[in-house]
């Protein structure tokens, strides 16, 4: 392994950088969708199925290297995210009193019941998108 990342720091990054290219292309196809709702909905699924497969993700993202790399790529995600809730709002789905950032507390909310309840997470979620939905 040390022949392609010459550091665990090295390690850390290519993992991150996957995981959040895997998350950008969810955004993408998201924003392509027709359904506004379908799209923001769909995005925050397969994003927290992303997590739900790669537990060590959450452990790398919250560990000192990991959480300024992690960030840098949010910052990167933040135009589609905010694009994606502004849709979803123009399309009369989504709360307008929810905010792009507001989507961060959703994932990290989620993570947790990931941690509790492994198998129960989308029933979680589906209360969380209930609430969310006018």
């Amino acid at each position: 392994m040390y022949r392609h990342f010459p550091t665990r720091d090295d390690l850390i990054d290519a993992v991150l950088e996957d995981t959040f290219q895997e998350i950008t292309a969810a955004g993408e196809r998201a924003l392509a969708a027709t359904d506004a709702w379908g799209g923001f909905a769909g995005f925050i699924e397969e994003t927290l199925e992303l997590i739900a497969h790669n537990r060590v993700l959450t452990q790398v993202v919250q560990s000192e290297r990991g959480r300024g790399h992690a960030a840098a790529m949010r910052e990167r995600l933040r135009p589609l995210t905010a694009e994606l809730v502004r849709r979803a709002q123009d399309a009369g789905m989504l709360r307008r009193d929810f905010t792009p950032d507001d989507l961060s507390l959703v994932f990290w909310a989620t993570d947790r019941v990931i941690d509790l309840s492994p198998d129960g997470w989308r029933r979680h979620l589906g209360f969380v998108l209930d609430g969310l939905r006018t």
